[in-house]
Parts: C-alpha cells; structure tokens; sequence
C-alpha cells in the first residue's frame, strides 16, 4: 500500500465508524501493547466499530486498500496475537462498543451477546436471569467474549463445562471479504455440512472476525463448595481426581493443581492471603462442587470423597470452606499464582496439556531435563489438572538476572519443554492459543498434514492474507 492510499483508507474508515472512533494518535499503547508487555506494536489506526454492518464495511475498506487487520478484543491475551506488527501499516479492529446482551432465551437455555461484551458483564447478565454461564478465567473483568472464543479459553470450569468452544452454539462472523455470514443459531443438533461455527472458534482472527455469538447457559447450582487439599505427590493428585470423579460425578466443577513453589510466591509476596497447607505437602489440590440438591448434600459428598482419599493415603491434609467468602479467598489464592510469579521476576511460560494419566510422568521428567541443563532452576507449576491443562512455568535462579536469563535460556527452555510435551503425545497450547509466540513452533511440533490442511482453509478463506496474518500459520 502506498502513503497516498493511507489517507483515504484512513478517510473512509471515519466515514463507515464516525471521526472520534479512528484513533491514529495519542498514546494507542492499551491497544499496541501485549498484556504481558513483550511487545510493543505500531498502528496505522485503530478503529472502533459499534455494528456489524460498520465491522463488515471496514473489513471491505481495508480488503480493497491491500490493508491487514488484527482483531482484537479485551487484549488480555498471552501468545501476542491480537496486537499489531511493528510495521505502522495494519489496522486494530477493536471490538469493544460492541458488548451488548441481544437477546436472552429461558427456553432453550441460550444467551446471544455481542463480541467485545466483558466476560464477567455477561456473566452477571446470565446470573441476574437466573443462569449460569460457566466460563470463568482469572482476567474475566477485561476480557471480552469474542477474544475468548476466537482462542478458545479454557478457565477453572473446562472439567465439567468444556471450553469455550464446548459453550458456543453459534455465530456471528465477518469474513475476510466483509460479507456476513448469520450463524447464531442457538440449535443443538444441526447436521447440515461442515461445522464453519468450529473453524473461527479458535482461529485467532486468522479466518474473519467474530462479533457475536449465541451461547449455552445452564442452571445455577443449589450449592457451591470448595476443599482444599494438602497431597504427597502428583500421583496422589491424579488419584484424587478419579475418587472426586466416582464420588461428585458431574458436580466436580473444578480441580486445580498447584506445586508448592507456586504458593510460596504468593506467600511471599500476597502475604495478606494466608495460603494454607503449602509448606507440609510438594502439592495442594483445589476442587469445587457444584451441587443441584442441596449445600448439605454437596457437604457429604465432600466428606465422603476426603474420607476415601484419607484411606487411600492420597491426601494428608484438607479443608473445607465454610462460606463462599472463604471460598473466595482460595480461589484467590490460585489466581494470583500469575502474579506474584511476575513479583519475582521475569520468567518464561508454557500451557501445555498432557493425558492426565500421564502428567506425573511428565513432570518429574521434564523437572530433572531442566534442573540438569539449568544449575538451580526454580519451576513454577500449576494448572488444570481436571482436564490435563499444565501451566508449566519456568523461573530464574534465585538472585540472578531475569532479563537475561529470558534472552540467553528462553529459546533452549522452549525446546526442552516442548521436546518433552510432544514424547509424551501432548500439545504446546492449550488454552492460550498460538499468536505469533508459537507459530514456528507449531510448524515443528505439529503434524504435517495437519499444517496442509490448516493452510488450505487459511488460503481458502482468506486467500490475500488480511486477517491477523502471521498468526497460527504463514502463508
């Protein structure tokens, strides 16, 4: 694209949006910037669409000026794919105005809403119905439903509830030439072809942009508890998980893993939160039971699976929340996991998933593969356990320099990590998608006909290559 068309795509994007929602000056960082701050990108505007039709003209303007675009919602994302190239050439397609509830469906248990809406505005809207919308992540106050489709969140609930792909009926979605395609059935049985719902799901705005969807509520529980669980190792964890699997069957809502070097960074640096049991036992276990019956029936069944895990040897300690502000502060503690490892310093990220049967294998390889190429290598590992997902963070040795320890090791940890990840049959992105952190990667750790495909319903889709590219795959 030439400097003598920036102008007048510029132009024409006030005119489809409005002058005031074209943002070309002034500090654009809040939308530039990656959330974790690992890159700052460069803008040739940011525009701010309030309709569909106003997304579809704009994506229109842009195709015919040659012009890239990068969707973005909530920008809470951790694999920098919804932030600009250093180049000042793309365009930042910001969802956020358009975050109202359309329509609400008691009947067939569905909520329509539109992309940039913030997950926990939804929530509440679904709460105030009388429903549960079960989708629940640690940045649920900025992130927006659209970016959490388009990279597939998982969250604390993926063991009862799924994905977000698993909460999604339908779609609304513009594509790569600005045409809309309609797709917010909220049907549970459609078997008329290809499932075109499931492809942008996940696509990181590689194949068009997501700007509602139609989505699944469920029955808010009768009563929610939560345990916390002191554990002599992974192996009791994973033991753990089938006994609260035999005993609380769908109500098993959550079940997090967090190893004790994790929880002492809260301790240090949250000590306000009082984390308990970390310091007799190399794990804790945080589960919750969502119970349809009564609180009384969901407490026995928590005092049926702790006395068989007792028995069992698998649990050394526990406790039970007595009320949801205890409940809070445990769950509390697991989210600031997060941020009292960035506290301590920089350090390197990994979201991986594992068979759960496998995972103890897993982790005490790869612990001693690094701990043997990285003289006092701290790990700092937590997770999903409930449905395989590993937060298998990596942290410099203590009291040396973070910032080069990221620069000089980062490159020979990933290998290392996702050597092991794939010897044992897993994934390198679990819930995080792949942005433009893990696209060569993924070339090398996914299979080849896997990445054919890919590339044929990229270059279908999206044959000149405007959408988000660089991200997932390169054409």
């Amino acid at each position: 694209m030439t400097s003598i068309q920036h102008p007048v795509l510029l132009e024409e994007l006030r005119r489809i949006t409005g002058p005031s929602h074209v943002l070309c000056d002034g500090d654009l960082s809040a939308y530039t910037q990656d959330w974790r701050k690992r890159t700052q990108g460069k803008a040739l505007a940011v525009v701010r669409p309030a309709s569909v039709e106003e997304v579809a003209a704009s994506v229109k303007a842009c195709a015919a000026a040659g012009t890239s675009l990068v969707p973005q919602g909530g920008n809470t994302g951790l694999a920098v794919g919804s932030v600009p190239d250093e180049s000042g050439t793309q365009v930042v397609l910001s969802l956020q105005r358009m975050n109202a509830v359309r329509a609400i469906d008691t009947a067939n248990l569905t909520l329509t809403v539109e992309a940039g809406c913030i997950l926990q505005n939804l929530q509440d809207a679904a709460e105030k119905a009388g429903f549960l919308f079960p989708l629940s992540l640690a940045a649920e106050g900025s992130c927006t439903i659209g970016g959490n489709l388009a990279t597939n969140a998982g969250g604390t609930q993926v063991v009862r509830y799924g994905n977000a792909r698993d909460l999604c009926l339908g779609l609304e979605v513009v594509t790569a030439q600005g045409e809309i395609w309609h797709g917010l059935s909220g049907l549970r049985k459609d078997n008329t072809g290809y499932d075109l719902r499931d492809l942008f799901v996940g696509s990181e705005g590689t194949l068009g942009v997501i700007t509602a969807a139609t989505l699944k509520l469920y029955p808010q529980p009768a009563a929610r508890l939560t345990a916390w669980a002191a554990v002599p190792s992974m192996d009791a964890a994973v033991t753990l998980l089938g006994l609260a699997h035999q005993h609380l069957g769908a109500g098993l809502s959550g079940f997090e893993v967090m190893g004790q070097f994790a929880l002492s960074l809260v301790d240090k640096h949250f000590a306000q939160l009082r984390v308990p049991l970390f310091k007799e036992a190399p794990w804790c276990v945080l589960l919750e039971n969502s119970d349809h019956e009564s609180e009384a029936h969901a407490r026995t069944q928590f005092e049926g699976l702790l006395e068989t895990a007792f028995e069992q040897g698998c649990v050394s300690d526990a406790v039970v929340a007595e009320n949801l502000a205890q409940a809070h502060q445990l769950w509390h503690i697991r989210e600031n996991i997060p941020l009292a490892q960035a506290e301590e310093g920089l350090n390197i990220k990994h979201d991986i998933s594992i068979a759960v049967s496998r995972i103890p294998e897993f982790v005490e390889a790869t612990d001693a593969l690094l701990r043997q190429h990285i003289e006092g290598v701290r790990l700092v590992n937590f997770g999903h356990l409930g449905d395989g997902n590993l937060h298998y963070n990596v942290q410099a040795p203590e009291g040396g320099d973070a910032k080069a320890f990221l620069r000089d090791r980062e490159e020979e940890v990933n290998t290392l990590v996702y050597d092991s990840v794939a010897r044992f049959d897993g994934s390198i992105s679990a819930e995080h998608g792949v942005g433009s952190l893990k696209t060569d990667k993924l070339a090398i750790y996914k299979s080849p006909v896997a990445l054919s495909m890919m590339h044929a319903i990229k270059g279908a889709l999206d044959p000149r290559n405007i959408m988000n590219p660089g991200r997932i795959v390169r054409l």
